[in-house]
C-alpha cells in the first residue's frame, strides 16, 4: 500500500471543549501547533457547554492568527449546525486561510444536551441518515458549477449557488455499524472514538465495517485515513511500561513515543496523530516539545520506509 503524507496535530482542550476561561492558553497552543509545523490544531464542538468556546469562532479566529497551521473541529455536532449553513461556514474558513481547514463531522454527541438548545432529539437511526445526507449536500455546496436542488428526509436546498472553493477533507467521528458504513461510503478521514488506537479491540473490530462499505460502493479502503487522538507523557526518561493494564497508551519517552508512531504508520495503517499531554506540563511547552522531538523524527522514518 503506497504511503500517504501522515499528519500531526494537537488538541486544544479535552474532550468536551476548549475552555472559554482560559483563552491565552488556547491561542499559546495553537501559535506552538503553528511554529512547530505541525499539520493541524483540534477543537470540540458542544454547544451547550457555557463555559466552553464556540469551536467554530475559534477555527476562524485562530486561523487568522496563524501562517500554516489548519484549523479542524473534531468533530462537528451536526445536529446544532445544520449542514446548509454548515457549507457556508466551512467554505468561507477555507477560502478566508487559503484551505487551512478539515471538516470533522459526526451524527451528535450528548443527545440528553441537545434538545436543551430548542434541537429536536434524532433516534440513532435518524441521525446518522442525516450525518450521510449532510456530507452529500456539503460536498455539492463547495467546488462551484450549477445551482443545488437536494430534496432530503432533512435537508432541502433549491437552487442553492455553490461556494467556488473546493470542499475540504471530510472526517467523521462513527461509533455504531449504521454510521461506520457512512464513513466508508461517503468520508475521506475517520477518528476512532473514545481515544482508541490501533491496537484498541474497539478499533480492530470497526475498521473492517468502514472499509466493507467503500469497497462496496467501489471505493479504495486506503483512502479513509485513520487519525488517532493520541494523548499520554512526553518523559525525560523511558518508562518500563508504555500502556496501562487496559493497554492504553500513557506515554513514554521522546524515543518510545517515534517508535511507537512509526510502527503505528508502517504495520497498522495509521494517517495522523492529534496530540494532547495529559500531565502537569503547561499545554503549549508539551506541544512545542512534541512537535520538536517526536513529529521531525516519525516522519523521517516514514519516509525512509
Amino acid at each position: 500500500m503506497s504511503q500517504r503524507r501522515v499528519l500531526f496535530g494537537a488538541s486544544l482542550g479535552q474532550w468536551n471543549g476548549a475552555d472559554a476561561g482560559n483563552v491565552p492558553g488556547v491561542l499559546d497552543i495553537a501559535t506552538a501547533a503553528d511554529r512547530g509545523g505541525l499539520d493541524m490544531f483540534t477543537i470540540a464542538d458542544h454547544l451547550y457547554f457555557g463555559d466552553k468556546l464556540d469551536a467554530y469562532s475559534a477555527v476562524g479566529f485562530l486561523l487568522g492568527r496563524t501562517t500554516a497551521v489548519s484549523g479542524a473541529v473534531i468533530v462537528t455536532n451536526l445536529p446544532t449546525r445544520p449542514a446548509p449553513a454548515l457549507a457556508r461556514t466551512i467554505s468561507s474558513l477555507s477560502a478566508l486561510s487559503g484551505g487551512r481547514v478539515i471538516l470533522g463531522i459526526g451524527a451528535g454527541a450528548i443527545w440528553d444536551m441537545i434538545p436543551q438548545l430548542g434541537i429536536p432529539r434524532l433516534t440513532p437511526g435518524a441521525a446518522v441518515r442525516a450525518l450521510e445526507e449532510a456530507i452529500t449536500l456539503i460536498r455539492a455546496l463547495c467546488g462551484g458549477g450549477e445551482p443545488v436542488t437536494f430534496d432530503g428526509s432533512f435537508y432541502q436546498v433549491t437552487g442553492l449557488q455553490p461556494a467556488p472553493v473546493p470542499a475540504p477533507p471530510i472526517w467523521t467521528g462513527s461509533v455504531g455499524p449504521k454510521s461506520l458504513a457512512v464513513t466508508g461510503r461517503a468520508a475521506d478521514g475517520w477518528v476512532p472514538s473514545m481515544g482508541s488506537d490501533w491496537l484498541n479491540p474497539r478499533f480492530l473490530e470497526s475498521r473492517p465495517l468502514i472499509d466493507e462499505a467503500a469497497a462496496g460502493v467501489g471505493r479504495d479502503p486506503a483512502e479513509i485515513a485513520n487519525i488517532f487522538n493520541f494523548g499520554g507523557r512526553i518523559t525525560a526518561e523511558p518508562l518500563a511500561q508504555t500502556r496501562d493494564d487496559d493497554g492504553r497508551w500513557i506515554g513514554g519517552s521522546a524515543k518510545q513515543w517515534i517508535g511507537e508512531m512509526t510502527s503505528a504508520v508502517l504495520e497498522h495503517g495509521a494517517g495522523g496523530f492529534i496530540y494532547r499531554g495529559t500531565d502537569d506540563t503547561p499545554a503549549p511547552a508539551a506541544v512545542s516539545r512534541f512537535a520538536q522531538e517526536v513529529v521531525p523524527a516519525v516522519r523521517e522514518a516514514v519516509g525512509k520506509a
